[in-house]
């Protein structure tokens, strides 16, 4: 009997065989979220820089399921951030500080702001989706700004008074409880972040990304799962919002503001995009470094930054996890 010849095709794996490959936890992503840990025992001064550093890491990864994955680029998800903290800032300013229960209805309001908004995105793209994003994120920052009879307008929203996280922990000067309790959110986020692109809804995601038009065609509903994508993302971002409230215990319009927006966006260039672990390094290079440079030269650290992204995009093509794909010889798998 002749022996039969098998092509690469036959032999690669299938759908189910390489998302569950995608899922295996590696070893350096075991040391990463390890690491993370060690400002509590070698770092315990930067403690609230470390907090800052997790709950921006959590507002990029929220932005990363719809640029990198989805392919919606935007200028102005500070929206969904800025909607989250104050939703939380004035639920605790209304005598309820309990810190779970904020964060749950951050992300609902900022989840329903996404769903109605999301009506709107997912029928435009490329240039005219940049001008909607941006302008919805300037509109929401007046419109915060005018009420000021609700969020303090440009004094921003004054006394937010939390409880002890869990009956226990109090949100202390050195900031241990808070940084505990963001990185415990940012870890959590990333887990459900990580079954969602690595499932079959995900690889949809990526499909669509890459050819929004011929997905359709395998039974894919491109608009739907645009929009559902839009507005998971708007909940993560307003958890992250509301973790900034709440360890801040003050809101103001800068977290609406276009500038977190378009930070945001850089983070994720220096990182790299579409990789889940992209935004949270991008995170942490871009705040140490504006920590440092800032106190270096306070006039004109944004130089430096603008370098920094400059070098990146012309030497590293999908950001440093890119650059380390290229030149750190691993298995085949998406971070």
């Amino acid at each position: 009997m002749p022996a039969i010849r098998t092509t690469p095709a036959d032999t690669a794996p299938g759908p189910q065989a390489f998302l569950a490959a995608q899922t295996r936890w590696r070893l350096v992503e075991i040391l990463f979220w390890l690491a993370l840990l060690s400002p509590f025992f070698l770092l315990p001064t930067y403690l609230t820089l470390a907090s800052q550093i997790a709950i921006t890491a959590l507002f990029a990864l929220s932005v990363d399921l719809i640029l990198g994955y989805a392919g919606i680029i935007t200028l102005g998800h500070a929206l969904f951030f800025g909607i989250g903290a104050y939703t939380a800032g004035l639920v605790a300013k209304w005598g309820w500080g309990e810190a779970i229960s904020g964060l749950v209805l951050a992300a609902l309001a900022a989840g329903f702001v996404g769903y109605v908004t999301g009506f709107i995105i997912t029928r435009v793209h490329h240039l005219a989706l940049i001008m909607i994003t941006l302008g919805l994120g300037l509109v929401a920052v007046e419109a915060a700004n005018s009420a000021s009879w609700l969020t303090g307008g440009a004094d921003g929203l004054q006394g937010v008074r939390m409880w002890k996280l869990l009956g226990t922990f109090e949100f202390d000067l050195w900031g241990y409880s808070a940084y505990g309790y963001s990185l415990g959110a940012l870890f959590v986020f990333f887990l459900i972040s990580r079954r969602i692109v690595h499932s079959p809804f995900g690889l949809s995601l990526r499909g669509i990304r890459e050819n929004l038009d011929r997905m359709p065609a395998i039974g894919a509903p491109s608009r739907a799962r645009l929009h559902k994508i839009y507005v998971i993302s708007a909940a993560m971002a307003g958890v992250a919002g509301a973790l900034l409230a709440q360890t801040t215990e003050t809101v103001s319009l800068e977290t609406l503001g276009f500038q977190r927006s378009a930070d945001v966006v850089i983070m994720l260039i220096l990182g790299g995009t579409g990789r889940l672990y992209g935004g949270i390094v991008g995170a942490i290079i871009f705040m140490i470094a504006r920590d440092q440079l800032a106190d270096m030269n306070p006039q004109y650290w944004y130089f430096w930054i603008g370098l920094l992204l400059v070098a990146v995009v012309l030497f590293l093509s999908n950001g440093i996890l890119g650059g380390l794909d290229r030149l750190l010889p691993r298995r085949r798998g998406d971070a």
